[in-house]
């Protein structure tokens, strides 16, 4: 049991209407591995800098992550500065410095290999399947990826996506990548692919999961404050999949569920700078929004 999550490890800086942070922690395997050690035991593959914090590392060991993957070469960490308005579901990219992140080539541990379930954050295509290739048969195989590389490498895509099981995307990149600006015909399209399950990450409108068989929509909980979006989806991802191995299922029930916990993580995660709150929780106050949620989406005949 376990998960394997390949993906960055950078050092953000975020400004929105609510404040700014300098080179706080960031990265899609960081906000993915907090999210799903709450669920499950995760490993994670990734490269900083030489000037990474050790603090930092520190701080994933402490949540009980396997640190052993996080590669340290010369050079500086992967940096993203960003901004966001007040429509808080889209980011300003004002800076990106890939720097040692821009040859990242994961290599397994032998440990690594046998991993249940994997996550593969929104890295190059072509290293998703140089992942898969390293690793025995998981379980379940859950994808990420951008818009950038659904640009650049579309063809190269649809050969990772021919290999994995879930697929956790945005709607404008489900758009993008189907050419079809139809939500549900688009996940249709892209399920004809190999995914056999899509989940459709739509920030403050919630969660949209599709399959073969059926549709399962979640709201995002109603919060007072947002203060920074940044690794939202990724928190979701964590939830969704950290779940998922918890359970040892992957079935309507589990799925339908998986995705409420995803949305629980990201709730959690918006309301402080970077993954500080996501980094503080305690299991009861999950269970606790877990409940909330789905008291909000209940309902009977009156």
């Amino acid at each position: 049991m376990g998960v394997l999550a390949v993906g960055s490890v950078a050092l953000d800086s975020v400004k929105t209407p609510f404040g700014r942070e300098e080179e706080i922690l960031g990265g899609s395997a960081t906000y993915f591995s907090i999210a799903a050690s709450y669920f499950t035991d995760v490993s994670i593959v990734a490269v900083v800098g030489e000037d990474f914090p050790a603090h930092h590392v520190a701080s994933l060991q402490k949540l009980g992550i396997d640190t052993s993957g996080l590669e340290r070469k010369p050079g500086k960490t992967f940096r993203w500065k960003g901004e966001y308005g007040f429509d808080l579901n889209t980011a300003r990219t004002l800076d990106t410095q890939l720097n040692v992140f821009s040859d990242f080539s994961p290599k397994l541990l032998a440990a690594q290999r046998t991993l249940d379930h994997l996550f593969l954050g929104n890295i190059d295509p072509d290293l998703q399947r140089n992942v898969l290739e390293q690793m025995e048969r998981p379980r379940v195989i859950a994808c990420d990826t951008m818009n950038y590389w659904i640009g650049k490498k579309p063809d190269s895509l649809r050969q990772t996506l021919a290999q994995v099981d879930i697929l956790l995307v945005n709607d404008a990149e489900t758009r993008q990548l189907a050419r079809e600006a139809n939500l549900v015909r688009a996940a249709r399209i892209i399920l004809g692919w190999g995914p056999k399950t899509i989940v459709i990450k739509r920030g403050e409108y919630g969660a949209l999961m599709i399959d073969g068989k059926s549709a399962f929509g979640a709201p995002a909980f109603p919060l007072e404050e947002v203060v920074d979006p940044t690794g939202a989806g990724d928190s979701f991802a964590g939830g969704f999949v950290g779940y998922l191995a918890a359970k040892r299922s992957c079935d309507q029930a589990a799925l339908r569920k998986a995705v409420v916990f995803g949305s629980v993580m990201a709730s959690f995660n918006v309301s402080e700078f970077g993954p500080r709150r996501l980094a503080a929780l305690t299991y009861a106050e999950i269970e606790a929004r877990f409940r909330e949620f789905r008291a909000l989406t209940h309902f009977e005949d009156l």
